[in-house]
């Protein structure tokens, strides 16, 4: 199996609605940062090999058809020479709704703490998340300019034939249309809101030392099963 869609949008822009949208139209498994939580201890170690230079990222994905989020997204070029043959989807926001939710998430200083506790997932992180943005991260006007010039890149790198620049709010048509699929008779799911995903990362807090990686693994997992549930309740 090889990837046949690859996410190249940032975290916080309707990325776990496009894994579970993925799945749902026969493109799936769909590869996220919350399937690299829910597997974290067989695929940590791959991903730090990885950002070392030590593997080929590609070999990550395999029994994979798509990928979006982190930590896709930042390998979106390798991952699109690896695979000529899949399709970009770009996704986007606006990019003042983009930085007030990934403040509020994901680029906080308590979700971070909540994952850099385990000094492989701070490498991790670090690597695959922060590299490039660590000194802007509370920057707003310099996260903004550097969100605003990774979409003009992903634009001007890729074939328009290969591309779909898209938003979660235009549904399954422009989706469905750019990969060749049937348009499903279910709403496109709309999940993963940032109080969603506050309340149930703050499941794993312990009051000493971080969160063990099973620990993680199993909120990981249930929350995705959870939102496929809530996006898709008469599939259950």
């Amino acid at each position: 199996m090889s990837l046949r869609v690859i996410g190249a949008g940032l975290g916080r822009t309707g990325t776990l609605s496009l894994k579970l949208a993925l799945e749902h139209i026969g493109l799936g498994p769909c590869y996220h940062m919350s399937e690299m939580l829910a597997n974290m201890r067989s695929h940590l170690p791959l991903w730090l090999d990885a950002t070392r230079g030590e593997t080929e990222c590609a070999a990550i994905f395999s029994g994979y058809q798509s990928t979006c989020d982190y930590p896709g997204c930042t390998y979106w070029r390798a991952l699109a020479q690896a695979y000529p043959d899949a399709k970009i989807v770009l996704t986007v926001r606006d990019p003042d709704s983009w930085f007030e939710s990934v403040s509020a998430t994901i680029f906080s200083d308590e979700h971070r703490a909540r994952f850099e506790g385990n000094p492989m997932m701070a490498e991790f992180i670090r690597s695959t998340i922060f590299n490039q943005i660590d000194p802007i991260v509370k920057d707003k006007e310099a996260l903004i300019a550097f969100f605003n010039d990774w979409n003009r890149s992903v634009i001007d790198e890729v074939p328009p034939e290969r591309l779909l620049v898209y938003q979660a709010k235009d549904g399954w048509g422009p989706l469905c249309e750019f990969l060749g699929v049937p348009v499903p008779a279910e709403p496109y799911p709309r999940v993963n809101s940032r109080h969603e995903l506050s309340e149930r990362t703050g499941e794993i807090d312990v009051d000493r030392g971080p969160p063990p990686p099973e620990a993680i693994e199993v909120m990981a997992r249930a929350y995705i099963d959870d939102l496929k549930l809530q996006a898709f309740p008469t599939m259950a």
